[in-house]
């Protein structure tokens, strides 16, 4: 294992957004402290939601979709008896209805409680108009803030569940565990006319990103004085891994295919060689399964392993010992404050 590592920065910084902010003002607030050259993020969060972003640095980028199609927790608080155009506590009161039930908390958590089966599993959901979704190369929300409105077709969301944290009526506290693309404005705001009464949401926080999870990210003020660097394989766990000697690691490096029965790949009785093989991706290493061995990641069809997702070129040369390593500095970032210009 080397001793020194490149100066470039390729890793995953989780940050606990704060509210009031865009996803892309985070990124790049994490990209100016870890000095790093490209940035992105898995999933963006409202400037009104707080929590989990997780902002990936140089070559953890090409692996940002892995996360981005991930399911995504929240924690959302809700005001019922109210209806915004926007879905949510920015939006002006468009509509005030009173609720017909009983609001003590024991029975009107009963009611929230018999209308939850109907938003569990697959569903069908109406974006709201003050959304990103892109309509002519246009936002919806600017369509929306110009009083242009249109029909939105339906799409299907899976929501993995639902759990009333508090109620106290007319406001409550919900977790909620969704796949992507799931709106909670709009899921709040359909929870709403269920009861009759209407609904909007006043607070928004992420919890969970696939396996990332709130508890191990980073306010700013911890990420401009010491940034939680970690490695790019860490969006992808899930994926077997396959550990490859030299000469393999070289063959992939240079764009070529392997055949499956050259190399030792992970115990699986979902994993075949044979001609009706379905599609398997796997990460690779070099020599060991460590995250500064980490060469990218290969698919495999029909017993042949192909290049999918690899390192930059010059990240495998240097991982290959093919490199010049007098260009290297250490690995600790606050090193490299000092040895590399801030980008702006």
């Amino acid at each position: 294992m080397r001793d020194t590592m490149p100066r470039w920065t390729d890793g995953v910084v989780l940050f606990d957004k704060p509210l009031g902010i865009s996803s892309q003002k985070a990124v790049t607030i994490v990209k100016h402290a870890c000095l790093a050259n490209k940035a992105g993020h898995t999933g963006t969060l409202d400037p009104l939601a707080t929590g989990l972003l997780a902002v990936c640095l140089g070559e953890a980028t090409k692996y940002s979709q892995d996360l981005f199609n991930a399911d995504k927790t929240y924690i959302t608080k809700i005001h019922f008896g109210v209806k915004t155009e926007t879905g949510d506590a920015e939006g002006k009161i468009i509509d005030q209805r009173t609720y017909d039930g009983d609001t003590s908390p024991e029975a009107f958590l009963a009611s929230l409680e018999k209308i939850s089966p109907s938003f569990m599993g697959a569903i069908q959901q109406v974006p709201p108009m003050y959304s990103a979704i892109k309509k002519d190369g246009r936002p919806l929300y600017a369509y929306a803030r110009e009083g242009e409105m249109f029909d939105l077709a339906a799409r299907e969301v899976h929501i993995r569940y639902l759990k009333w944290r508090s109620v106290d009526f007319p406001y409550a506290e919900l977790e909620v565990s969704c796949s992507k693309g799931t709106y909670i404005r709009s899921l709040v705001s359909d929870m709403g006319e269920l009861l009759g009464c209407g609904a909007h949401l006043t607070a928004l926080r992420r919890t969970q990103i696939g396996h990332l999870k709130i508890e191990d990210a980073q306010i700013e003020e911890e990420i401009k004085v010491a940034p939680n660097l970690m490695a790019v394989d860490s969006l992808i766990t899930h994926l077997p891994a396959i550990i490859l000697n030299q000469e393999v690691a070289l063959r992939f490096k240079m764009g070529q295919r392997v055949a499956a029965k050259d190399i030792e790949l992970p115990n699986s009785s979902e994993i075949s060689t044979g001609e009706e093989t379905a599609t398997n991706i796997f990460k690779i290493y070099h020599l060991e399964n460590g995250p500064e061995m980490f060469m990218g990641i290969v698919e495999l069809k029909n017993g042949v392993l192909h290049p999918k997702r690899l390192m930059a070129t010059d990240r495998l040369e240097y991982l290959l010992g093919l490199g010049d390593s007098g260009q290297f500095l250490g690995t600790d970032i606050s090193i490299r404050h000092h040895l590399t210009k801030p980008i702006h």
